[in-house]
C-alpha cells in the first residue's frame, strides 16, 4: 500500500528588517507589552499585541519615526491593538447560554476588571484610547490634547462623558 507524502522543503527566506527596526524593538517592546498587559489583563493577549504592533511597524516602508514621538506612537499603537483584542474576545464570549441567571451583585475583582474591559471595548475607539491613555498610562490632559489634536478643555469634557457612560454600564 502506497502512502501519499507531501515533502515540504524549507527554502531559506531572508527577512530584511529596515534599518533601525531592531533598535525600535529593543527600546519600545517592553513599553508595548506593559501597556497591552494592563489593558487586556492577559500575558498571552499582551504577547499578541506586541507581535501585532511590531508587525505593523515592520510592514511600513517608512519606519523612520521621530524619536520625540516614538514612545507616544508605541503606547497609542499598543492601546489600539489591545482594544481590538478585547473587542474580539467580547464578541467570542457573548454567546447566549440558556439557564444562566442574572449576575451576582458582588463580583470578584477579576470579574469587575473584565466587565470594565468589555465596557471600554464598547466605547468609540478614540474615546477608549483617551480613557486608557489617561487612566492606565498616566498621560496628562495636555499630552492627550496634543496627541489627538484637540483642546485641553475638550479632553476634560470627553473624559467626563466617558466616565458617565462607563458608570451607566456598571449600574445596569
Amino acid at each position: 500500500m502506497a502512502t501519499n507524502c507531501l515533502a515540504i522543503h524549507a527554502v531559506p527566506v531572508e527577512l530584511t528588517r529596515p534599518h533601525g527596526f531592531d533598535e525600535l524593538y529593543q527600546q519600545y517592546s517592553e513599553t508595548v507589552y506593559r501597556t497591552a498587559r494592563r489593558i487586556t489583563g492577559s500575558p498571552a493577549d499582551a504577547e499578541d499585541v506586541l507581535q501585532t504592533v511590531f508587525l505593523r511597524v515592520l510592514s511600513r516602508s517608512d519606519i523612520g519615526l521621530d524619536l520625540q514621538s516614538s514612545e507616544a506612537y508605541f503606547r497609542r499603537a499598543a492601546t489600539n491593538a489591545s482594544i481590538d483584542v478585547i473587542r474580539r474576545r467580547t464578541t467570542r464570549l457573548e454567546t447566549p447560554l440558556d439557564g444562566i441567571g442574572p449576575q451576582p451583585v458582588q463580583e470578584s475583582n477579576p470579574l469587575l476588571k473584565e466587565r470594565l474591559r468589555r465596557a471600554i471595548a464598547g466605547l468609540d475607539p478614540e474615546d477608549a484610547q483617551i480613557f486608557l491613555l489617561k487612566y492606565l498610562e498616566g498621560w496628562s490632559s495636555m499630552e492627550l490634547a496634543k496627541q489627538f489634536g484637540i483642546e485641553r478643555g475638550t479632553v476634560g469634557s470627553r473624559l467626563f462623558r466617558i466616565r458617565q457612560v462607563l458608570q451607566r454600564v456598571f449600574e445596569q
